[in-house]
Formats: C-alpha cells, structure tokens, sequence
C-alpha cells in the first residue's frame, strides 16, 4: 500500500510540475505575444484611418507590393506563410523569428496602401514564430515546442480580436481536422486570457456585434438550415478561387516584383471600376453594416472575392479570415431578404458559415457566434455551423491543414484540405 501510495503521489507531482511549467511558459507568451498583437492591432488601424484621409495611396499600390517583395526578400522568408506554421506543428520543425517583422510590416503596408487583406494570418505566423522562439528559450523538446507554437498563436489572436476561447479552440481544432490537442487545452486558454488582458490594457475593445431578431420567423430552423448550405458552396468558392488566383499568378508572371506588382495594379483598377472602397483594406466597417444595420449591396460579396483574391494571390500579406467574415455577412444579408429571415441575423449566420466552411473548424465557429454576437440564438449558429462543416466537403483555406477523420462516417482518411 505504501509504494503504491508513493507511487500515486509521484504520478500526481508529475501533472502538477507539468501544470505549473506551463502556467509560466503560456503566461510569458500571452504576455509578450499580447504587446505584439496590441501592436499590431494599433498599427493597422493607424494604417486604415491613413489610408482613409487619404485616398490617393491606393495609386501607390505597386510601389507597396514591391516594398513587400523586397522585405520578403531580405529576410528570406519568402516561402514562409500560415501553411508553414501548421507544417511546424505537424512535423516539429522551427519557425524562424525574421517572419514576425517580415509578416507585420508586410500586412501594415497592405492595409495602408488600399490592399484587401484581413489580419489574421498574420496574427497566427506572428504567434506561431514568437511561441516557437519563447520554446526555444525555456528548451523545450520537440512535442512541447508543438504546443508552445500553439500558445503564441492563440496569444496573438486573441490579442487582436479579443476572442480568447475562439482562438484557444481555433488554434487546437484547425491544424488536424478531427483531432483536439488537449494536451495544449490549458496552455493556450492561458496564454489567450494573458494576452487579451494586455490588449485590454491599451483600450483595445473585443470585436462584439449586435443584430436584432424580436421575433422568429415560423419554421426558422429550415430556413436558417438553406442558408448555411448555401453559405458552404460559398467558402468552397472562395478557397478555390483563393488558390486558383495564386496558382494563375505564379504560372503567368514568374517573377515575384512584377507579380506583386501587377497585382497592385489591378486592384487599383477594380477599385475605380466600382467607384468604391468598401473592398479596400479589412472592411470591417461594411460588415457592421450588414450585421447591426442589415445593409449590404448585392453584390458586395463577389467584389470582396475579387479584391482579395486578386491581393493575397499576387504576393500581399495579410489574412483570408476577415475576408470570410465580409463574404459571409454580406451574403446572409442578401440571402435573409429572399429566406425570410431578418437581415441582420442572417448576416451573422452567413459570418461563422464561411468561415467555419473555408477553415475546417466548427467547435471554433461555434464558439466564435457566442464571442461575437452572445449565446442567445446558440441553437442556430450551431446548426448552420454543423451544415456548414459537411457540406464544405474537404476544401480549406490552408493547404498543409489534414483532414485525418471523414466528414461522412467514422473513417480514418489522412489527407491535406484542397
């Protein structure tokens, strides 16, 4: 009894040693990976507001890219993007620290010369590399390094929209779709709640909206149902096209400057052929419209397809995830008229339904509708969530993303996201 006994208490000091490492491990990455996602943050709204007072940068476009092209150049990360991050987890490989200012000043230069980017995928290749460092710091081994990776983009995404279990879920769910990194469950919700901490310490608000529903339509579980399966052909078409652009770009003009370039140039045209620039920058502005104001052009969602395809595709940085956020609410907007469901609400539900299709991660999405918009219609956001992940069939956003389980049946299948 007595070794037994011993034997209990070594067991039980092993998990509480583990506990207490990682308690100051994910502190410190909250803590540093909150000030740099802070930031960042500020830094790209100051970008915004510029841009915004000032029109004519968007015709400095090109010079813009070739800026990009030529930071990427000097610090040789000219390969290195979300995709790399997930494959550091996957096979326990490093990620350099040169990509934390290559990707931050890359993505400011974006948004403030009128490119359509989001920021979020800076947000995990900033985190990713600052939790690969602070691994390397405290020595970790090459399992822990996985999880200290995590942590740093959970940190800094939390930072920059004020979500901490979205990002604490995101990070674990979307790496391997059907399989949940527990073991990261408590160092990662560590280092999300440090960091949102911090941003909340410079005054940055969490990302929240309001919309309004005083009364529910009749049969509003079907037609929210519609909607969703609609809104999973969207994030089809969006990773498709993402990923065509980027392949039609690379085949046509193999030169990066000219590519990059180029790029910038056409989005300078588009944006003179609408008369508009609610498709420049992360357009966070006409999501709110769509959502509390229930206002949103028809076409608002194709524009915002183009724009970004056309920007992340020739060679700017940035992120895809807001630019699902903008399909997806201006979408639903349109769709609630012809569905029967108030607009605003039918934004919302577009909102997670392309993001949740285009990334692979449903618990996040779920998670995502309470943080953005609070749990009181939880049973259809987690519906059209749930429509959402099926029918979105194996495509995603990142192509080193692994779907190991079968979205039709318990059946283990291993291959990347298309």
């Amino acid at each position: 009894m007595k070794k037994e006994a011993e034997r209990e208490a070594r067991t039980m000091w092993q998990f509480v040693r583990t506990f207490l490492k990682w308690l100051v491990i994910a502190g410190v990455t909250g803590g540093i990976g909150g000030l740099v996602g802070s930031a960042f943050h500020l830094s790209v709204n100051w970008a915004a507001a510029f841009r915004a007072a000032h029109p004519w940068l968007l015709w400095l476009l090109p010079i813009g890219g070739l800026l990009i092209a030529a930071i990427y150049r000097l610090t040789k990360m000219e390969n290195k993007n979300t995709n790399a991050i997930i494959d550091a987890i996957h096979f326990g490989d490093k990620v350099p620290l040169l990509l934390v200012p290559a990707i931050y000043l890359s993505t400011v230069i974006t948004h403030l010369f009128g490119g359509s980017a989001g920021r979020e995928g800076a947000a995990l290749q900033i985190g990713g590399s600052l939790g690969c460092y602070i691994g390397q710091l405290f020595h970790l081994d090459e399992k822990d390094m996985r999880i200290a990776t995590l942590c740093g983009m959970s940190a800094v995404f939390s930072a920059l929209f004020g979500t901490p279990l979205t990002a604490t879920i995101f990070a674990l769910e979307v790496i391997s779709v059907g399989v949940f990194y527990y073991s990261a469950l408590v160092p990662c919700i560590v280092a999300s709640l440090a960091a949102l901490a911090i941003s909340n310490a410079f005054g940055i608000a969490p990302t929240h909206f309001t919309f309004a529903l005083t009364a529910a339509p009749r049969l509003l579980l079907l037609r929210v149902a519609a909607l969703a399966a609609v809104c999973s052909l969207m994030s089809i078409l969006f990773c498709v096209t993402m990923h065509g652009t980027e392949r039609l770009f690379a085949g046509r003009i193999q030169n990066p400057w000219l590519r990059i370039a180029a790029g910038g140039a056409i989005v300078v045209v588009l944006t003179l052929l609408v008369g508009t620039g609610d498709y420049n920058g992360a357009g966070m502005d006409v999501i709110t419209r769509a959502i509390e104001g229930g206002q949103a052009a028809p076409d608002a969602f194709f524009w915002k397809l183009l724009f970004t395809a056309v920007t992340i595709g020739s060679g700017f940085k940035g992120g895809e995830v807001v630019p699902t956020f903008f399909i997806g609410a201006t979408l639903g907007c349109v769709l609630g008229g012809l569905l029967g469901i108030p607009a605003g609400f039918a934004a919302a539900l577009g909102l997670v339904c392309v993001f949740c299709g285009a990334v692979n991660c449903p618990i996040a999405s779920i998670v995502l509708s309470i943080e953005l918009f609070g749990a009181g219609q939880l049973v259809y956001f987690a519906l059209a969530c749930g429509i959402a992940y099926m029918l979105s069939g194996y495509f995603g956003l990142y192509s080193s993303q692994k779907i190991l389980y079968s979205k039709l049946r318990t059946e283990f299948i291993n291959i990347h996201a298309k």
